[in-house]
Parts: C-alpha cells; structure tokens; sequence
C-alpha cells in the first residue's frame, strides 16, 4: 500500500504531533480526502521520517500518532551541485523537478554569454522541489541557489573537489580531427575515474545555444574537466538531466 509523504516542519521526536500548517491540512482532508484512521509519512527535511496515523483531522488542526520513526537512508553519499543555464521556463523547470528526484544537492541557476531568458520565478521552482522530494522520498530538500554569472559560478565552484563542464560534440563535419571532443570515448568511464572518489563535485550544463568557446577556455584555465555526453546534440535540459543522473549515480 503507498502511502502518501508530506515535507515539513515537522516534531518526530515524540509519541504524536500535530499538524497546524494550513496547505497540508487542506491537502489532507479536501484533496486526498484522508480520515482518522489512515496512515501517512511525515518527513522533517533533515532526514529524519516516520509513518503516522490520523488520530484527529480538524479544519484548523491534525493529530497524528507517531507509529515508527527512522532516518532517512534515500541521499546520495556524493554532494553533486548542479551549475545550469537558465532556460525557457517549462524546460528549466522540468530540470529542477528531475534534478532532485536524481538527488542533486544543490542546483545553481547561472547567466552566459548565450542567455536569452534572465527571470525565474523562485516561489514556483520550490515548490517544484518540494512536491518532487515528496514523490520520489528523498530525505531533504535541495538547495536552490539565486542566480549568478557564469564567471561568478566558475569561482565559486573551486570549493568543490572537482567540477565538469558538460560540452556539445563536435560536428567531425567540420573539426574531422576533434576525436576526443566529438563524442567517441565513453562518458561514464570518464566520469567514473574523475568522479567516483570526490565527496563533492560540480556539473556545468550550457544554454540551448551552447557554450561561448571563451566560457570553455575559462573554465579549463580554473581546472575543470570538460567531457561529452555521447555522439548525439543534446537539448540542455537533456543535457542537465542525462549529466546528473550519471554523476550521481557512479557507484
């Protein structure tokens, strides 16, 4: 039986809680039409859960007995931050929701060269994370940073331990001698040898019209390590997508 998970400020130290936040309540008795008697997560955004039963479901009020409480064993071990162009709106969006189902730890909207669309709405993209760590039981809520300028980013990421810049393949078309940058190694090897020892690590993914060439330049000037996600010209929120779930998955 699924049962339904809610993220909130909630107290499971104890026996019971009560539940006062006015959208859950809602949620809880209009949407899903729950009752007292039926079973529930509830997740404290700090890894702790556990299941509890409706004992009172009220307008202003819920109270709920405490039936088992565990930590949540869901994150990943390695903090991968995701550095993403800004985007149309429904394609950032859509990254930012599987994003943190993959279990990005942070995600950091920046501005390059190539830009286009420079206003997010912040409000809306929460609760996209918050709704997403709900459905896939993720134990906390990523990070959602305010957005910066790709030089900016490229600074900040030297706290990281390592950091890849995600690239386009290039057309052998154009550069027949570009084998390395055109695709043909295999990324998840790559990644593993860079990736798979380091406890924090950074993605840069590109707008949908790709990276200025001086953008590349900086960041190999700052350390990175530039790899390709295969043959094929990704979209970018494909390209943000297929990166996180290789780079948070390399185990």
């Amino acid at each position: 039986m699924k049962l339904h998970r809610f993220l909130g400020n909630f107290d499971l130290s104890g026996e019971s809680a009560r539940l006062l936040d006015e959208e859950l309540l809602n949620q809880l008795r209009n949407v899903l039409r729950l009752k007292a008697g039926d079973e529930i997560i509830l997740n404290d955004g700090r890894l702790n859960e556990a299941i509890a039963r409706i004992s009172v479901l009220e307008k202003d009020f819920a109270d709920v007995q405490i039936l088992r409480a565990a930590a949540n064993q869901t994150e990943p071990e390695r903090e991968m931050i995701l550095y993403c162009a800004i985007l149309k709106k429904e394609n950032f969006e859509l990254v930012v929701q599987k994003a943190t189902e993959i279990g990005i730890k942070e995600i950091c909207p920046i501005i390059t060269k190539r830009t286009v669309k420079l206003d997010l709405n912040y409000e809306r993209l929460e609760k996209i994370i918050r709704e997403s760590v709900e459905q896939c039981g993720r134990g906390c809520l990523p990070v959602l940073r305010r957005a910066v300028k790709f030089e900016e980013a490229i600074l900040e990421a030297k706290n990281n331990d390592a950091n890849i810049i995600f690239c386009a393949p290039v057309d052998p078309l154009i550069m027949p001698t570009a084998q390395e940058q055109n695709g043909s190694f295999s990324p998840i090897r790559s990644l593993s040898d860079k990736l798979r020892s380091k406890k924090r690590a950074g993605i840069f993914i590109g707008p949908e019209g790709g990276w200025d060439e001086n953008e590349i330049i900086l960041a190999k000037e700052n350390g990175f390590e530039s790899a390709s996600l295969g043959r094929l010209t990704l979209r970018a929120e494909t390209a943000a997508i297929a990166a996180s779930y290789l780079t948070c998955n390399l185990d």
